[in-house]
C-alpha cells in the first residue's frame, strides 16, 4: 500500500513553516483535492467546479490551562510554497458527513455553524482513498473529543466499518470505545504519531445481553448450511413481499408527507432567501458602524493631538516672550550700584533665554522654526548691546577708581610718615561689579579680554606709584652710615680697625617692602583672577592670607579681598582641573598688572647694598624666605618678581666678592711682604660679620663666597712667596698660623671654613719643617751631610766597607764631629737667635723652638745610630747628653 501524506514529515514541516509565528503546533497535514457542492431542491448533492490540491491540518494552540482546535486549509502558490488559505475553529464544527454521490466513499464535507451564509454549501474535500478518509475523521473526532469535550454529528459512516478499521490499522491498541447514539460514532486518534486508536469496546456490556436475549429467542435448527441459507432465503422473500405490500398500503401516506415536505422546502427557501437578505443588509450595517468609529477615532486623536500642540506652543511662546522691564534695562538701563540687582536679574535671564533656545534644551524641531531663529537673533542682538554698554562702563569705571585715588596725594606715603597702601574701598567697590562680569563671560566671554587690559592698565598706574612713594620715603626714613666697601685692601695698615656700624636698619627697610608689598601683590593677583573670571584655584584657602596675617575688612592688614562671593555663579569656578590655556593668559594679564614695580624694589636692593653691601647676605635670606612661600600658579608675576629680586642680590654680592678678590690680588703687586698679610685678620672679621647676617638659606651664597675668598687668599700668598725664596717659608707659616688662629672658632661651626682651615694647618706644618730643616742644616751642615753620604753608600755597598771610602773614614769622621760639636751649646744657641730673627710673630717663636728642638734630636739620633754601627770603636757624644743640653736651653 503506498504511503499516506499523513505520514510525510516533510509535508508537516512545511505546513509548520506556512503558520510560523502563531504559536500552533500541527497534529495532521494531510493532501485532499477540494471540490464544490451544491444543495438542490431535492436535497441532492450535485458536483461543482473542477477538484484543486489543497493541505488540510489539524492544530492545536494551548491557552493558559485550554487548549484550542484549528482546522487550517493551505493551498499552493504560484511557487510551489505551502500558505494559508482558511482558518476553521474545531469549536464551531456541527456535522461530518460522507458523501453518497462518490462511491468510493473518498468524498466528504464539514459543515461549521458559524458560516455567514448557509446557502452556500461547504466544500467538498476528496482523500486518495478511505484510509486516508478515515484517518483524517478519526483524527478530527478525537481532537473534538479530546480538547472540546464533545462530538460533532456524524453522517454517512458505517459505525461498525469504522471500528474495525481502527482495529486492523491500529499497531497497538490501548482502548477502545465506540458510543451509538442517533447515528454517529465517537474514536479518538492520538496526536503524537497519528495512529488510530479505539478508546473503548464497541458494544457495551449492557447492549451484548440485549443481543444475546434477541438471539436465545429464535430457535433455529441449523444443520446444514445449505438448508439453513435457503431458509433465510425464503424468509427474505417473505420479508421483502411484506415491505412491498406494506409500501402499497401506505402510498397515500407517502404522498402527504411528500406534500409535506415540499411545502417546508418553500418556507426553507422563503427564509434561506431573507436571511441572505438580512445577512447583506447586517454586512452593510458591520461596514458603516465600522467606519463610524474610525472616524470617531480618528477625530478623538486629533482632538488629543490639537490640545497637546496648544500645550507645547504656549510652553514655546512663554519661552520666546521678552519681558518689557528687562529688555528696558539690558538697553539703556544704568549701572548705577542702586540699579544692579536689575541689570543682574536682567542678565540672569538672558543667559536663561539663550540657553533655552539651544538644542540640548529645546527639541531640536523646534530649532529650524523661523519664529524660534527670529527670537534667538532678537535675544543676540539685546547680549551684543548690553555687552557693550557694559562693557564701556566698567573700562571708564575702573579708570574713574584710580584717577581719583591718584589724585589723593594723603593717599600715599610722604615726607616723614610712611603709608601702607589700602586698597580695601577700591576692591569693595570693584566687588558691586564682580557677579556683573561674570555674567558677561556667560554671554560673551571675548569681551573680557579688553575689560582686563583696562582693569590692569589702570591699576598698574596705582601700583607703581604707591610702591615708588613708599620706597623712596624708605630711603629717606632709614638712618645708617655707610660702610666701606674696602674691606680686604693691602694697603690700609693691620692696625686700622674696619668700620662696624649698626646697618641692620637697611635689611629691616628691605623686609618692609616685602612684608607690605609682597602680600598686597599677592592678594591682588589673586583679587584679579577672580574678579576677572579665570578658571584657576584660589591663590591662598578660604578666610587666610598670603602673609598669615587676619583681619577685618576695615583692617589695615590684608584682609580677605579674594572672597568675592560669585562662586555660585559659574560653575565653572569650582573645576579642580585648569588649563594651560587659562594660566597662560592670567601670566599674561599679571604682567600687564604689575609689570614695572620691580625697579622700586631694585631701587631698595642697589641702595642698601651702597651702604653695606654685607646687607646682601640678609636681603638675600629674606627673598628666599618669600619665595618659599610662594606656590599657587596665579602668583606667577609676584615669584617671578622674587626669583629676579633673588637674582639682583646675588649679583650685587657676587660684585662685592669680585672687588674684595681683586684687593686680595693687589697685595701681591706690593714690592716686599712681611709678616702676616693683612686681608688674613680682615678676613676673619668679613667672615663673622658674614655669619651675623646669614638668615634663611643664605648658606650657599655665604660659603660660594668663602670658597672664593679664601682661594683667592692662598693663591696669592703663595705668589708673595715665590718672590722672596729666603723667606718664603716665614711667610708662608707665619700666615698660615695667623689664618688658623683667627677662624680657630668659626671653623668649629662652618663646615665650608674648617676645609680651609685643616688645608691651612698642613700648609702650615708643610712650612714649618721646610723652615726648620734650613735653619738645622745652617749650623750642622757638615755633621748631617756626612750622615747623608754614609746612608747613600748604603744602597750599593756593604756597611763594613763604608768606613774605607773616600772621605768617610775614621779619621774624616773625628774631623767632623770635632768641627760640628765641639761648642754644640754655641751653635744650638745660633739656631735659636736665627730662628728669632727671622720671625716677625713672636708668639710663634716657641712652638717653632720646640719643634726646631725635636728635629734636630731625631736627626742627631739617626745620626748616633749610624756610627754605633759603622764606626763602632768611635765615641761621640751621647744622645742623651744631647737631649739634657737642649733641655737646659
Amino acid at each position: 500500500m503506498a504511503k499516506s501524506s499523513a505520514d510525510d514529515e516533510e509535508l508537516r514541516r512545511a505546513c509548520e513553516a506556512a503558520i510560523e509565528g502563531t504559536k500552533q503546533k500541527v497534529v495532521m497535514s494531510i493532501r485532499v483535492a477540494k471540490s464544490a457542492g451544491i444543495w438542490g431542491k431535492t436535497g441532492k448533492l450535485g458536483r461543482g467546479q473542477m477538484a484543486k490540491p489543497r493541505v488540510l491540518a489539524i492544530s492545536t494552540k494551548a491557552k493558559g490551562q485550554r487548549t484550542k482546535a484549528f482546522l487550517r486549509v493551505m493551498k499552493y502558490s504560484n511557487g510551489g510554497v505551502l500558505e494559508p488559505a482558511k482558518l476553521y475553529k474545531l469549536k464551531h464544527l456541527s456535522k461530518v458527513e460522507v458523501v453518497t454521490n462518490d462511491p468510493s466513499g473518498c468524498t466528504f464535507m464539514l459543515g461549521f455553524d458559524n458560516l455567514r451564509s448557509q446557502s452556500v454549501a461547504p466544500p467538498q474535500w476528496t482523500m486518495r482513498n478511505v484510509d486516508d478518509r478515515n484517518r483524517l475523521l478519526m483524527c478530527i473526532l478525537n481532537v473534538c473529543k479530546d480538547v472540546l469535550g464533545r462530538l460533532p454529528k456524524v453522517v454517512g459512516i458505517d459505525v461498525v466499518e469504522m471500528a474495525l478499521w481502527a482495529k486492523e490499522n491500529t499497531p497497538t491498541i490501548t482502548q477502545q470505545r465506540v458510543n451509538v447514539q442517533d447515528g454517529p460514532a465517537e474514536t479518538s486518534v492520538s496526536g503524537g504519531d497519528m495512529k488510530v486508536t479505539v478508546e473503548r469496546e464497541l458494544v457495551s456490556q449492557a447492549e451484548e445481553d440485549d443481543m444475546e436475549a434477541l438471539l436465545d429467542t429464535f430457535v433455529m435448527g441449523i444443520g446444514e448450511a445449505e438448508a439453513f441459507s435457503e431458509r433465510l432465503k425464503r424468509e427474505l422473500q417473505a420479508l421483502e413481499a411484506a415491505n412491498v405490500h406494506a409500501i402499497l398500503e401506505n402510498e397515500p401516506l407517502v404522498d402527504e408527507v411528500l406534500q409535506g415536505l415540499e411545502s417546508a422546502t418553500n418556507c426553507v427557501e422563503d427564509m434561506d432567501e431573507w436571511l441572505g437578505i438580512f445577512n447583506v443588509k447586517l454586512r452593510h450595517m458591520r461596514e458603516d458602524i465600522e467606519s463610524i468609529e474610525t472616524r470617531n477615532n480618528k477625530l478623538e486623536m486629533h482632538s488629543v493631538n490639537n490640545k497637546s500642540l496648544i500645550e507645547e506652543l504656549d510652553k514655546l511662546l512663554e519661552r520666546l516672550r521678552i519681558p518689557s522691564e528687562y529688555a528696558t534695562c539690558l538697553t539703556g538701563g544704568s549701572f548705577d550700584e542702586s540699579r544692579m540687582l536689575q541689570s543682574i536679574e536682567a542678565c540672569e535671564w538672558l543667559t536663561n533665554a539663550l540657553r533655552n533656545l539651544e538644542v540640548p534644551n529645546l527639541d531640536p524641531t523646534y530649532a529650524n522654526m523661523r519664529a524660534v531663529k527670529e527670537k534667538r537673533a532678537e535675544l543676540d542682538k539685546l547680549k551684543a548691546t548690553f555687552v557693550r554698554r557694559a562693557s564701556e562702563f566698567l573700562r571708564n569705571y575702573f579708570a574713574s577708581l584710580v584717577d581719583f585715588m591718584i589724585s589723593d596725594k594723603s593717599y600715599f606715603s610722604q615726607r616723614g610718615q610712611l603709608k601702607r597702601p589700602d586698597h580695601a574701598d577700591l576692591r569693595y567697590k570693584c566687588r558691586t561689579y564682580a557677579r556683573l562680569l561674570q555674567h558677561l563671560k556667560s554671554l560673551d566671554k571675548n569681551c573680557l579680554g579688553p575689560l582686563r587690559k583696562a582693569y590692569c592698565s589702570s591699576l598698574n598706574l596705582l601700583l607703581r606709584r604707591e610702591a615708588r612713594e613708599f620706597a623712596n620715603e624708605l630711603r629717606a626714613s632709614t638712618k645708617a652710615s655707610r660702610n666701606p666697601t674696602v674691606w680686604l685692601e693691602g694697603s690700609t695698615g693691620s692696625s686700622q680697625s674696619v668700620n662696624n656700624a649698626d646697618t641692620s636698619t637697611v635689611s629691616e627697610a628691605y623686609a618692609k617692602m616685602l612684608t607690605i608689598f609682597i602680600p598686597l601683590l599677592v592678594d591682588e593677583s589673586s583679587f584679579f583672577a577672580h574678579f576677572m573670571c579665570f578658571e584657576v584655584p584660589a591663590l591662598v584657602p578660604p578666610g587666610g592670607h598670603a602673609n598669615g596675617n587676619k583681619g577685618g575688612p576695615n583692617d589695615d592688614e590684608d584682609g580677605n579681598d579674594d572672597d568675592l562671593g560669585i562662586m555660585d555663579i559659574d560653575d565653572n569656578d569650582s573645576k579642580t582641573g585648569k588649563s594651560s590655556a587659562e594660566l597662560e593668559a592670567l601670566n599674561e594679564s599679571l604682567r600687564d598688572l604689575l609689570d614695572g614695580i620691580q625697579e622700586d624694589f631694585y631701587a631698595v636692593v642697589d641702595w642698601a647694598y651702597k651702604i653695606d653691601p654685607l646687607r646682601c647676605i640678609s636681603m638675600h635670606g629674606i627673598t628666599e624666605r618669600y619665595i618659599s612661600g610662594q606656590k599657587a600658579d596665579a602668583a606667577g608675576f609676584v615669584r617671578l618678581l622674587l626669583d629676579d629680586l633673588e637674582s639682583r642680590i646675588s649679583m650685587q654680592f657676587s660684585r662685592f666678592v669680585e672687588e674684595a678678590c681683586h684687593q686680595i690680588e693687589r697685595n701681591e703687586r706690593n714690592v716686599k711682604q712681611q709678616g702676616v698679610l693683612s686681608y688674613i685678620p680682615r678676613f676673619a672679621t668679613l667672615a663673622t660679620r658674614m655669619e651675623q647676617y646669614i638668615q634663611g638659606q643664605s648658606r650657599d651664597l655665604v660659603d660660594q663666597a668663602y670658597m672664593k675668598f679664601v682661594t683667592i687668599m692662598f693663591v696669592t700668598l703663595d705668589k708673595i712667596s715665590q718672590g722672596d725664596p729666603k723667606y718664603a717659608d716665614i711667610l708662608l707659616l707665619e700666615n698660615y698660623a695667623a689664618f688658623q688662629n683667627s677662624l680657630y672658632d668659626l671653623a668649629n661651626v662652618v663646615p665650608t671654613l674648617a676645609k680651609f682651615y685643616h688645608q691651612a694647618s698642613e700648609s702650615y706644618e708643610q712650612a714649618c719643617t721646610r723652615f726648620i730643616s734650613a735653619i738645622i742644616y745652617y749650623q750642622f751642615e757638615r755633621l748631617f751631610q756626612f750622615a747623608r753620604r754614609i746612608e747613600d753608600l748604603m744602597y750599593t755597598i756593604p756597611p763594613e766597607e763604608i768606613q774605607f771610602q773616600l772621605g768617610l773614614s775614621k779619621t774624616d769622621l773625628r774631623k767632623v764631629v770635632k768641627t760640628s760639636l765641639s761648642g754644640v751649646d754655641k751653635s744650638i744657641g745660633m739656631m735659636y737667635k736665627r730662628l728669632q730673627k727671622n720671625l716677625t710673630s713672636e708668639e710663634l717663636l716657641p712652638s717653632l723652638w720646640d719643634k726646631c728642638k725635636k728635629e734636630f734630636l731625631d736627626k742627631y739620633d739617626s745620626f748616633a745610630q749610624l756610627v754605633a754601627k759603622l764606626y763602632p770603636s768611635e765615641n761621640i757624644p751621647s744622645v742623651a747628653e744631647m737631649r739634657e743640653l737642649l733641655a737646659s736651653m
